[in-house]
């Protein structure tokens, strides 16, 4: 996906791996207990692999909203035999996804964005919660290029809505650097993003993009770029 052999390219990636390492030792050190929300998409890979490779004490959980692609959870699987790692995974409470398919039917989150959102609340906020009770810090992958929803994202940020830490270590790498860490250090990834599927969701709301085409745009591509996020990094007001 990139050419993992530019110089300048592997002396970037090399300068933000340490930069990121640095980062998640003192958020180990100075925010435990922290947990990193692995969404299993590219930049999660990455710092799943900086975490346990360097044995940093950040728990490592997932969201199973109950609809992912298949391909995600055989990435489960393969990171359990890759680096031995047992996802701690938390999912969506039975009678909040019954009470919003009773009222919106299994997939109206294509009728409008408000549907749209009560499903992800349903299936991601609301076991975000839950995951991060009791913790002082979340690390997330995000990166500032990924969305006009993204722009000038922090390092470091307070979360108001779960009242806690958030720290973003990617939040200035390109998508070359991405991919050329995961290359160069051989790191498992979801095998859609062969398939041309930069951004990986849950399944009946991501879809391959074409060539030339933002890195989010295969996620809720029937609603506008300023809406496109689930809830989990919405700003509160």
């Amino acid at each position: 996906m990139t050419d993992t052999l530019d110089p300048a390219l592997i002396n970037s990636v090399a300068a933000k791996t340490i930069e990121a390492r640095k980062l998640l030792e003192r958020i180990a050190a100075d925010f435990a207990p922290a947990a990193f929300a692995n969404s299993l998409g590219a930049e999660d890979m990455v710092l799943t692999d900086i975490i346990v490779g360097e044995r940093i004490g950040i728990e490592i959980f997932s969201l199973d909203t109950g609809r992912l692609p298949a391909e995600t959870y055989d990435l489960m699987g393969r990171l359990k035999r890759h680096y031995g790692l047992k996802l701690k995974l938390y999912y969506p409470r039975h009678e909040l996804i019954e009470a919003y398919t009773r009222d919106n039917g299994i997939n109206g989150f294509y009728d409008s964005v408000e549907s749209r959102k009560a499903c992800c609340h349903a299936r991601k906020v609301e076991p975000l919660q839950r995951a991060l009770a009791g913790k002082k810090a979340w690390v997330t992958g995000l990166r500032a290029e990924q969305a006009a929803t993204r722009s000038g994202l922090a390092l470091q940020e307070f979360d108001a809505a779960n009242g806690l830490e958030k720290f973003n270590p990617l939040a200035g790498w390109s998508e070359k650097e991405v991919w050329a860490y995961l290359h160069a250090n051989a790191v498992p990834y979801n095998r859609l993003h062969d398939e041309g599927y930069p951004s990986i969701g849950c399944a009946p709301c991501t879809r391959a993009v074409a060539p030339g085409e933002h890195v989010r745009s295969g996620r809720w591509w029937w609603e506008d770029p300023t809406s496109k996020e689930c809830g989990l990094h919405v700003k509160r007001a």
